[in-house]
């Protein structure tokens, strides 16, 4: 079985985790649907996936089909997901050609009927070398072009870049240019000048810089609660609109946590301290606003505290950890974008319609 070599594809990677790849491939989405109409999208191996119809398919697959309605079986866009057991599993039974085949068979099922194909990688080139399907290999094998998502910078995000387009050149994938994430607003100028001059002298074009906006970075209620696994005492309230910009731990006297209290601030007490809480309550109450609050220490709330809690404004949470773990667990969270977080995915498609040249990703296909 030949693979379909006629649609335009690309192929997204990355210099690490987390640089960027999902929200570049939401807005390149995006722009391509307005594009060209018909677009498909596949994540042909994927390493953090959910069960949909007792399949496991990579989130970012379902991120993309609920956002963008692609009309393609969910299993063909995440025809790999990499379970725990996946890598032990292979080096005791090596099936590369079956799994090549299976990610062939998902492409051309994917590019059907399409205009046109973004293909999504996991992590850095090399990523999933173990089972001799790194980035570089896939993209190979679907003979897609690639275009590298890093981090705002000069001297180390180019250093990356060089070190994982070396990798995607022994394999004969062609990298088409690079787009430069999360920028400080203040540097653009600056990081674009000299970054185009590095990239350059490595043969390599400058397809966009997009600033850092901390919104994108915050985690919602929603997020904490599956971390934390915890119980909501106001279930009325909306856990997906609540973002996180600060925390506040109630270790301090009342009256000095109230002064704290802001818009964003995410407050986290053990369930005992009525003195705080009734200060939150207060503040609520007079027309202030905190993203959430999070009772911690295992400690069972009160009557009058399960009854304050949830004729709040804001959600409350009630974990088993205590105020330290909890306050660690948020800050150390990956915040990934979720198919309910309607600002954010406006947001991103709006930043890459604005800061990536598409046109140049697509004279270079």
């Amino acid at each position: 079985m030949l693979l379909n070599s006629t649609t335009p594809r690309v192929f997204i990677a990355a210099t690490r985790q987390n640089d960027g790849k999902t929200t570049n491939s939401l807005g390149l989405l995006a722009a391509l649907q307005k594009r060209f109409g018909r677009v498909g999208y596949i994540k042909p191996v994927g390493q953090r996936f959910v069960e949909v119809d007792a399949e496991k398919i990579d989130e970012d697959s379902v991120l993309m089909d609920k956002v963008f309605r692609l009309n393609c079986p969910l299993v063909d866009m995440s025809p790999i997901a990499v379970e725990p057991d996946f890598t032990k599993r292979y080096l005791q039974s090596a099936n590369f050609d079956a799994l090549v085949k299976r990610i062939h068979k998902a492409f051309d099922r994917v590019a059907w009927e399409k205009e046109f194909v973004l293909c999504e990688g996991t992590g850095h080139a090399g990523v999933g070398s173990v089972f001799d399907l790194s980035n570089a290999t896939v993209a190979r094998l679907l003979g897609s072009k690639v275009v590298i998502v890093t981090r705002g910078g000069i001297g180390l995000p180019i250093d990356e870049v060089a070190l994982n387009t070396a990798l995607f050149q022994k394999e004969g994938v062609e990298v088409i240019g690079v787009i430069l994430n999360k920028v400080l607003p203040e540097k653009m100028d600056y990081i674009t000048e000299f970054a185009e001059k590095g990239l350059r002298r490595k043969g390599l074009k400058l397809l966009g810089v997009i600033p850092h906006l901390p919104i994108l970075s915050r985690p919602t209620l929603e997020l904490i609660r599956e971390e934390l696994d915890a119980q909501v005492l106001n279930p009325g309230s909306e856990l997906h609109n609540n973002m996180v910009s600060r925390i506040v731990i109630g270790a301090m006297g009342a009256p000095r946590a109230a002064k704290l209290f802001q818009k964003g601030v995410l407050l986290i007490t053990p369930a005992d301290r009525d003195d705080i809480l009734t200060a939150a309550a207060d503040y609520l109450n007079g027309g202030g606003s905190l993203a959430g609050i999070v009772l911690s220490d295992d400690i069972p709330p009160s009557n009058s505290v399960l009854k304050q809690s949830r004729n709040l404004s804001c959600p409350v949470l009630v974990s088993r950890a205590d105020s330290y773990q909890v306050a660690s667990r948020v800050h150390d969270l990956t915040v990934k974008i979720r198919p309910d977080d309607v600002e954010k995915i406006r947001l991103v498609q709006d930043l890459i319609a604005k800061h990536v040249r598409l046109d140049k990703i697509l004279s270079a296909i």
